[in-house]
């Protein structure tokens, strides 16, 4: 990994204020920036949905950063993802969120460094290892809800903790214990820094602790990456550890060290998130909850009833129906941020060089005229047929192009195998007091973190 990088960033890439923007349709200064954060942190569907209709798909925003430009809709996902062109960088999008925390993961570089370094940590996810993390991930995921049946709790923070300790298990190959449970608690302020609204390390902030568990993580990595080299391991962190690039050169320490806190993210929160909401919708509809039983049953009948295999996970046709209908309506990352290195036009728009662009999955994901009664839940838009008419970039809880999720497969298969063993035997039934009322940003979860029981089937 030690070609030299493309620098695709302009020296001299500005900062549009208002005035360079004044010419978009869009919200008007206002005096106090954080009244405003704070305002649409609030309600973040209804505000984005507010300035959809009031702007159109190509529109100005003001937040606590400064002025940038939303842009709404799959031909905006495609020209901003894709990036043929090479206009919009990942990096500067998402750098000022995640630097203090997760620097250099594969979200923060562009062009062919990103290229260089996504193809060296494909290795970790290729067929032979997914099968080892399977296994794994299945003795987990028993272990993890063995008590839940028959109590009322909430599954938010259940489900958290578990997705913590598959990651521990998964990516680090460290077995159930004190040390699995340190790592945890380092990941957990990590992330809860990542969602902070300081985003200084100030005492007794959650940045502060998530620096600490950053620093702590990193220690860990450093003592552990020597006695990896040359080994073989189950785990994703022994397969980065001895990844080679194309020139046949191993990751730096450092490196390794950047790639396992972001890669260990992304994979808990956003699963996490996810998982999340497939639960929610499946207790509000009964009928698809039975549905996906049913399949869960059929499949562990042709097992005989043992493990889940990784030929089998393509038979998770109504179960993956339901996943992907509860990102349409409840996508992990809703908006993602990007910065465009030159002058471009857009349905029209002339958009300045050095503008803070953001897509917008959460308002894409409910546009009328691509989802009919966008609110509704409806699995069946995610039929064979119906998927081959829309555009490709209709839904894209996972991103696309270049920056499409690394570890998308990871995701579909940690998601089966947790339905597979939720569901066989099992019924999802809301508390009565359940709000159903989500924070949507920046990373989606229950605001009373789901009460709920799991009953006997």
């Amino acid at each position: 990994m030690n070609a030299p990088a493309l620098n695709l960033v302009p020296a001299d890439l500005p900062s549009p204020g208002y005035a360079e923007l004044a010419h978009l349709p869009g919200v008007e200064p206002t005096r106090i920036r954080l009244f405003k954060t704070i305002a649409f942190l609030k309600d973040p569907l209804g505000k984005s949905q507010a300035m959809l209709d009031a702007y159109g798909r190509v529109f100005r925003t003001q937040n606590f950063d400064g002025w940038g430009v939303s842009l709404v809709g799959p031909e905006a996902n495609e020209l901003v993802m894709f990036n043929r062109d090479r206009i919009f960088s990942s990096d500067l999008g998402w750098t000022p969120v995640l630097e203090n925390l997760f620097p250099n993961g594969l979200m923060l570089m562009d062009g062919d460094r990103h290229r260089t370094h996504r193809k060296t940590l494909s290795v970790a996810f290729k067929p032979e290892p997914m099968r080892h993390y399977l296994a794994h991930m299945s003795a987990g995921i028993d272990r993890g809800i063995a008590g839940w049946p028959g109590t009322a709790f909430k599954f938010y923070p259940a489900i958290k903790a578990l997705t913590l300790d598959l990651a521990a298990a998964s990516f680090l190959g460290v077995p159930w214990g004190p040390e699995a449970g340190r790592i945890n608690k380092a990941f957990a302020d990590m992330v809860a820094a990542s969602v902070a609204v300081v985003r200084k390390p100030l005492p007794f902030t959650a940045m502060k602790r998530g620096v600490a568990g950053r620093a702590y993580m990193s220690a860990y990595f450093a003592r552990e990456i020597p006695g990896r080299r040359g080994k073989t391991g189950d785990d994703i962190f022994t397969q980065v550890c001895n990844a080679e690039n194309d020139a046949g050169e191993l990751l730096t320490t450092q490196e390794i060290i950047d790639h396992m806190n972001f890669l260990m993210m992304a994979a808990h929160d956003t699963t996490t998130s996810s998982i999340t909401s497939v639960v929610h919708f499946l207790g509000l509809h009964q009928d698809w909850q039975d549905r996906a039983r049913e399949e869960v049953r059929g499949i562990r009948t042709r097992l005989g009833g043992g493990p889940l295999t990784p030929e089998s996970l393509a038979e998770f046709e109504i179960v993956e129906m339901i996943f992907k209908e509860s990102l349409r309506l409840i996508p992990p990352v809703p908006s993602m941020p990007r910065r465009a290195l030159r002058d471009f036009v857009f349905m029209n728009h002339a958009i300045p060089a050095g503008t803070r662009i953001g897509i917008n999955p959460m308002l894409t994901h409910r546009l009328p005229d691509i989802w009919p009664d966008p609110e509704r839940f409806d699995p069946t838009r995610f039929t064979a047929d119906n998927i081959r008419t829309r555009h490709k970039y209709a839904w894209v809880p996972f991103g696309g192009g270049p920056h499409m999720c690394l570890g998308l497969h990871f995701a579909y298969m940690q998601v089966k195998a947790f339905f597979y063993t939720l569901l066989a035997d099992h019924r999802i039934v809301h508390d009565p007091a359940y709000r159903q009322e989500f924070s949507m940003f920046p990373i989606p979860k229950p605001r009373d973190g789901l009460p709920l029981r799991v009953e006997k089937a």
